[in-house]
Parts: C-alpha cells; structure tokens; sequence
C-alpha cells in the first residue's frame, strides 16, 4: 500500500471513529442494546413545505367540458353480428354499413353517435367537419385487419362511456392512405367521459392513439394488451379523473411532442418500457415535460432500460400518490425535477431512484427514493443543485448527490450502509420520531432530511421489530406506534448537510 493511500485510511477511519463514538450519545446506552423509552414512539410524518417551485399547469379547458356543448340530435347504431342497423338519420349525416363495418360522414354540428350491440369481424370509421359526442352503451367490435375505431376526424370527439364495452383491433391491417394508429384512433382530441368501462386489446400497435391529445375525466379504461403504447397522443395526455389500467409491450402513457398533466384518478401501470413519458428526442424545440397534481399512480416496467416516469424536459410533482418499480431509473428528467407534494415511493431495481440530468428541487411531500448498489443512488442530479426547502426525504442506494447547501434550508444527513427487510427509525435526543422507512434493498448509503431535524442536535439511528397500526406506504411509514428499539449508530448534525458515513456523488450516469 502506498504511504499516500494509508495516509488516507488513517484519515478517513479516524473521521468514522469520530462521528460514532460514545462520546457523541446523549446517553449511556451501548450500541447494539434496547433503548428504553418512556412509553410508546409514536410515528409522525408531518412535514413543512418551502414555496413550490416548478409548473401549476393542470391543462384546464373549458371546451373540454361537455356540459359547455350541445348535441341536439342523435343517430343511433346497433351492431348484430355480420351486419348493423342504424336508426334516426339526419340531415347532412351519411352513414354507410357494409355488413358490420359502419362509416359515419357528417357535414352539420350538433350530432350525437350511440352505439350499441357486438360484432366480431366489423369495424366503426368517423368523418366529421365539427365535434360531436359518441356514447359506447355495451358495445363490442372486433376487427380483424384494422382498428376497432378509426377517427378520420381532426374534430373534438367527446367519448361517453355507459355499460361494459370492448374493442380489439387485427394483428395485421389491411393498407390504407389514412392513418390508423391503434385500437381506437383518432386524428382530433379525444376526451372520455361517463361512468362506464372501456376494455381494449391492442394486437397491432397502440391501444388509444390520437394525433392530437387524449383526456380522461372519468370511466374505467382497461388496455389488457398494447402492442406497443397502451395511450400515445402526439399532443398531450391529461387524466382528471377515473381508473386506467394499462398493460403494455412498449410504453403506458407517452405524449410523443407535448405534455403530460395527471390531475386525479386511479392509474396502474405494467409494462416493458416506459410507465409514463414525455419524450421527442429528434427536435430541439419541442420541450415535452411532465405536471402531477394528485390522483393515485401505480407503475411496474419489466424491460432492460424501462423508467417509471420520464420527462425529457421538466417534471413537477405537486401531489399524488406514486409508487415505481422499475427496471431503470424510477423517476428522471432531462433539466430539471421540482417535488411540491404528495407521497413517493421510487425504486429502481438496477439504476436510480430519482434522477435529475440537470437540477432537483424539493419544497415538500414525503420522498423515498430507492436506488441500486454503486454507482447507482437514491437521489442523483449530476453534480447539479440538489436543493432542499421542505418535505422528507429518504435516499437510499450505493451513493447519493448530495444538497447543496447555500440554496438549502432544511437540514439533512448522510449515512452508511444498512439491510434490506430491516424497519429503521431515527429517533431525537428526547426519543422522539424523526423518521421511519424500510427499504427492500441493502444499501450502503442513506440519505435523510425532515423539517425535524436542527444543527448541533444529536439523534439516534435505531431498528424497530414492530410497528403497531403502522400506516405503511410501500416501506414508507407515515403513523403507527412501536416500542424496544434497539440501537444502530448516533450522530450529530453540524451543518445543513452533515455527512456521517456512504458514499456521495452522481449516480451512473445521464440517461
């Protein structure tokens, strides 16, 4: 070993010795030993919130709104096998059924489109040169060398849902001019509504494809199978509202050239690649970004490089609440990621947890962020600002980036290693709880920042057996009560950042 090399042990080893020495406890309890506390801890995760930073965007439309719009007349068509039966014609509405495959041209405003009945081998194709409503009352179509619906219309399409209703598209597609992109396509807007459901097999391509946006204000949307993206629009996705489910070969939710705004609603995501992206990568003057207000999401990706959320501009999370497993990085953007809010669970199986290319910014919200071994982190921003202000974060991974202290204004720590299935509590000088989380994964560095924690002040890092009425969100522990704690290490905080033991740094790289 080179003199300069064990130099450095000695001064690294005496660094450890220091922060973790007897000396530093604020009592006399051994490491290793039950700590007694004065009856039961209490779990609180309450946290402070600095001023929210990033977008408010919520992609707000009153022409959205179906209320705001008049559809005086209605053509009704029932499917019934190999052919279908269309009632209430109007004027300057042509509707042509060549056995069961129906093609609507309408020239006047106004008209309304129900559809009813099943059949197996037909189809539905819609021109219109204004918007209309179209209500799928327990239909079922199945095409087999096409999609199921074919929009040929770059028109608002209000999409109310009522009963039980199923699409499917063909594996191969007979050659047309016209585009037809997915299961139900459209060339316009398509905004669904109702309190029914919606099931879709996509056996060609996409599920739910429009070359303008998609939006989702209530109904149950099932995709069971997308050949590729369960939803892709080229302008924007927004979801105020109902239950997606989504399975997928390629992408969830992908806005090709725009945005994604998630206001509400229920959203389980399982697919190979990404669970939700913004992304044009051939143009650098399309910024697409990512704003998350609230709803419940739900994401599981399965393929080599498949991220949880991904924004190749800005993401901004100001709530919700998001739990990713993915393969890659749980959550990433390429400038910039802004948490306001909600509660996060991001863990990836072999990359990051979350990963800004460029800044990350956290005011507020509950945070874990669960990374792989090294070089891989729970919180990686490159060497960028890592700016904390408000919320609780809990970064564990093989490294981490660490805050950056002169934009900072909550405290936090830095840590050593520790075991996957193991409950860990920090605990304050008094006994009381700072914060509480179990990772499924060993990790040789933790970050920790709560509004809890102060400079000068000593805590306890400590394990926990049992959680009583624990209110648990995938290992991160926001209420419950425990008892006998035993204890890990203490350390004192003498700065805004105080790093104790673990590795520091950006993660393994931009993706």
């Amino acid at each position: 070993m080179k003199a300069t090399t064990y130099l450095s042990f000695l001064v690294l080893l005496s660094m450890i010795t220091v922060s973790c020495t007897k000396d530093d406890l604020t009592d006399d309890t051994e490491e290793g030993t039950t700590i007694t506390t004065d009856g039961a801890v209490t779990i609180n995760a309450s946290t402070t919130s600095g001023t929210p930073e990033g977008s408010k965007e919520t992609g707000a439309n009153a022409d959205d709104l179906l209320a705001n719009s008049t559809f005086s007349s209605t053509v009704k068509i029932a499917f019934n096998g190999a052919s279908a039966i269309v009632e209430n014609t109007v004027a300057g509405v042509t509707v042509a059924a060549t056995g069961a495959d129906v093609v609507i041209e309408s020239t006047v405003s106004g008209v309304a489109y129900e559809v009813t009945g099943s059949t197996t081998d037909g189809m539905l194709k819609i021109y219109s040169d204004n918007k209309y409503k179209l209500t799928l009352n327990d239909v079922s179509i199945k095409n087999n060398d096409g999609p199921a619906i074919n929009i040929q219309s770059g028109k608002r399409a209000f999409i109310v849902l009522s009963g039980t209703n199923t699409l499917e598209d063909g594996t191969t597609y007979a050659s047309y001019t016209e585009d037809q992109k997915g299961t139900f396509f459209s060339e316009g807007q398509l905004i669904f509504s109702g309190e029914g459901t919606l099931n879709i097999v996509g056996n060609n391509k996409h599920g739910i494809a429009s070359d303008d946006y998609v939006r989702i204000q209530s109904g149950i949307i099932k995709i069971t199978k997308a050949a590729s993206d369960g939803i892709h629009a080229n302008d924007a996705v927004i979801i105020d509202g109902g239950t997606l489910d989504i399975t997928a070969s390629s992408d969830g939710i992908e806005a090709e050239k725009g945005q994604i705004f998630i206001n509400d609603g229920n959203i389980t995501i399982n697919v190979a690649d990404e669970g939700i992206v913004a992304s044009y990568e051939t143009d650098n003057t399309i910024d697409p970004y990512v704003v998350i207000n609230g709803g419940t999401i739900h994401i599981t990706t399965t393929g080599e490089g498949g991220e949880g959320i991904e924004s190749k501009s800005t993401l901004t999370i100001n709530g919700g609440d998001i739990y990713i497993q993915a393969v890659d990085d749980a959550i990433n953007a390429g400038t910039a990621i802004y948490i306001n809010g909600g509660n996060i669970v991001a863990y990836s199986t072999t990359n990051d947890g979350i990963d800004s290319n460029g800044t990350l910014t956290v005011t507020g919200g509950r945070v874990f962020a669960i990374g792989a071994r090294n070089p891989e982190a729970g919180f990686d921003c490159d060497n960028s600002t890592f700016k904390i202000t408000g919320g609780l974060l809990i970064g564990v991974g093989g490294t981490t980036s660490i805050p950056t202290a002169n934009v900072s204004t909550q405290a936090s720590a830095i840590l050593g290693s520790g075991n996957s299935g193991i409950i860990y509590s920090v605990l304050d000088s008094d006994n009381g709880e700072v914060v509480t989380f179990k990772s499924p994964t060993s990790f040789t560095t933790v970050l920790l920042s709560s509004n809890k924690f102060s400079s000068g002040k000593t805590y306890k890092l400590v394990s926990v057996l049992e959680i009583s009425d624990a209110s648990n969100v995938n290992g991160l522990y926001l209420g419950g009560t425990f008892s006998d704690p035993i204890l890990s290490s203490s350390f004192t905080l003498t700065s805004i950042v105080t790093r104790i033991g673990g590795s520091t740094g950006p993660g393994g790289g931009q993706r």
